[in-house]
């Protein structure tokens, strides 16, 4: 039986009322990556926003494996009605674009609930570096004395490389890890020049006076580094990225299901507790003419064209 509260909050949606009758159960949502990754951070905050405006809990369920592959599988292929996914670059993008042997198809083996949110990157170097801004980097790989690190081939991180190489007309000896968890550390060490890592990896090290961040890759300057300037500003205009999160179900989740879901994603991204952790983690989250499954499909269509752009301009092949 619903306790008041539940009742009460339910009642905040009348309109998907009908909907909310069709989910019997917990929703499965699916993290196709570790626990502690910032997929998996993005999804149990939304999982715990979201519970208020459903009947039934979202229960949050690791299944890591081939970069995020076997996860979104999972979801692809599920059949029970109440199946999600926590969507990123590298499952939906990334890898389908770089790999020939994804077995789903992007984006149609998949129903669009909203997207979440986005996190900007960061162009990074050890605090006592000479380099002191990215027209330094620049001129750096322009002498042929630079290295960067990134969070793996074909990531989001690597990406935004290959982007800046091409808008600034220079290279620099590109050094792929396994996550930024490897590739910060040898900043701070000394084993590599520069890296484009995740904002919520750097940040620690920035705050407490390891690294230096150039700059950062969103539109507008990170609410947890207000003095680092983006690559906008430091003279590249259109040139962002980073990492996302959102929600998606199979193509074959039910459509008043589907509906529910929107609906109470789009009542959580409002409360002022989610809003707030989001800001914690450095995250941009979604504008409300941004979410929904038709803003999310173009958002997606969108980053499918610009990440083949990118590959076939640079070359790229995954590991």
């Amino acid at each position: 039986m619903l306790c008041g509260m539940r009742r009460r909050s339910l009642l905040l949606l009348p309109l998907a009322s009908p909907a909310l009758a069709q989910i019997e159960r917990p929703l499965r949502l699916i993290v196709p990556f570790a626990a502690g990754t910032s997929s998996d951070l993005q999804a149990r905050l939304i999982a715990q926003h979201m519970g208020p405006y459903l009947p039934h809990p979202v229960v949050v369920e690791n299944r890591a494996g081939g970069g995020g592959v076997l996860g979104a599988e999972a979801v692809a292929r599920a059949t029970d009605g109440h199946s999600l996914l926590l969507g990123s670059n590298g499952p939906l993008v990334n890898n389908p674009v770089l790999r020939a042997d994804i077995p789903y198809r992007v984006p149609e083996d998949f129903a669009p609930i909203g997207l979440i949110s986005r996190s900007p990157l960061t162009l990074t170097v050890r605090a006592d570096s000479p380099i002191r801004d990215v027209a330094g980097w620049v001129a750096a790989a322009r002498r042929g004395d630079l290295s960067i690190g990134s969070s793996g081939q074909g990531t989001a991180t690597h990406l935004l490389i290959e982007q800046l190489f091409a808008a600034a007309g220079v290279r620099a000896t590109h050094v792929p890890y396994r996550g930024s968890s490897l590739s910060v550390p040898d900043v701070v060490a000394g084993t590599i020049a520069s890296v484009m890592a995740e904002i919520s990896t750097v940040y620690p090290l920035w705050r407490d006076g390891r690294l230096r961040v150039l700059a950062t890759t969103g539109p507008r300057r990170s609410v947890l580094m207000p003095d680092v300037p983006t690559l906008i500003e430091a003279g590249y205009p259109g040139l962002t990225g980073g990492s996302w999160a959102a929600l998606v179900g199979p193509a074959a989740m039910p459509m008043a299901v589907q509906a529910a879901v929107v609906a109470a994603q789009a009542r959580a991204m409002e409360t002022p507790a989610f809003l707030a952790r989001q800001r914690e983690l450095g995250a941009d989250v979604a504008a409300p003419e941004e979410r929904g499954p038709q803003a999310l499909l173009a958002f997606w269509q969108a980053e499918l064209a610009r990440t083949r752009a990118t590959v076939a301009a640079a070359g790229i092949r995954a590991e």
